[in-house]
């Protein structure tokens, strides 16, 4: 299944992204889902709507009439790894971690697959990092990572917008990564039966459609798996959480001549399997 939100910002309803360009209603399938969030995970919301789509009747929506919004509603956590990948540390000239860099991004900085991406005031070196997020389907403490998988709903997109500056300016990268609009998500979840090898995905990105990132999860130091086992180990991760596994090289900033945000900039970045999204700067 591809799971999704449709709507205007702050009043999306869930969804299913079919294949003839439709979406499909939830709410207008079973009111009880309120929205694709900590409840529905937590209380086999998958499950549920699977069941439904066997019969799903009425209640479709024009994929092209509808803005998507973040497929994942109010998460508790958005954890990303820095630096998970080989080649992306030595373009900062950064060490090779010997084990995962953990930083965050507030959950205010998610925005909708194509919604747009706004500079904040004063932003001189804004670039983006395409990346494979995953989403938390079940409560994971102390899990083996035999057994991560096993708590994953699904795999998104996640496009981690960073104003270097404010990221180098003070020894943590919070601010720098967490303002308003800086981090689109989306357009899908896409269920694991639908994503078999996390661990074997392009991901790439385009700035004003030339080709910046080309990469592969293949490449990742710290797998899916590890992820889930290293962060579970003393943090509880809840239903819907999302844990983003690093970008591949060759974003802007890190580039000779650097390849920045400006206003009416088009951002592409996608993992092919999973989805793609474009964004304007403004």
């Amino acid at each position: 299944m591809k799971l999704c939100r449709f709507g205007e910002k702050g009043r999306e309803r869930p969804g299913v992204w079919m294949d003839d360009g439709r979406i499909l209603d939830v709410r207008a399938l079973a009111f009880h889902i309120e929205d694709f969030n900590e409840h529905f995970f937590a209380n086999n919301g998958l499950g549920q709507l699977r069941v439904l789509l066997d019969d799903p009747g009425a209640g479709y929506v024009d994929a092209g009439s509808v803005r998507l919004g973040a497929p994942v509603a109010r998460p508790s956590k958005i954890i990303c790894v820095g630096a998970n990948y080989a080649d992306h540390a030595k373009e900062f000239g950064h060490a090779i971690p010997s084990e995962p860099i953990l930083f965050s991004k507030a959950t205010t900085a998610l925005g909708g697959p194509n919604d747009e991406i706004v500079l904040p005031e004063g932003a001189q070196v804004v670039d983006s990092e395409a990346e494979l997020a995953v989403v938390v389907g079940r409560t994971a403490t102390k899990v083996a990572a035999e057994d991560a998988l096993d708590h994953v709903a699904g795999y998104t997109v996640l496009n981690d917008v960073t104003e270097r500056i404010v990221q180098k300016a003070n020894g943590q990268w919070f601010r720098g990564k967490g303002f308003d609009t800086f981090c689109p998500l989306g357009p899908f979840l896409v269920t694991p039966d639908e994503v078999p090898n996390p661990d074997h995905l392009r991901v790439w990105q385009k700035h004003n459609g030339v080709l910046l990132q080309d990469g592969t999860t293949a490449d990742m130091m710290f797998k899916v798996s590890f992820l889930i086992e290293y962060i579970s180990r003393g943090m509880t991760l809840l239903p819907g959480d999302i844990i983003s596994t690093g970008t591949p090289n060759g974003i802007g900033s890190a580039r000779d001549p650097q390849v920045l945000m400006n206003p009416g900039d088009i951002v592409e970045v996608g993992v092919v399997g999973v989805g793609a999204q474009r964004c304007v700067v403004r």
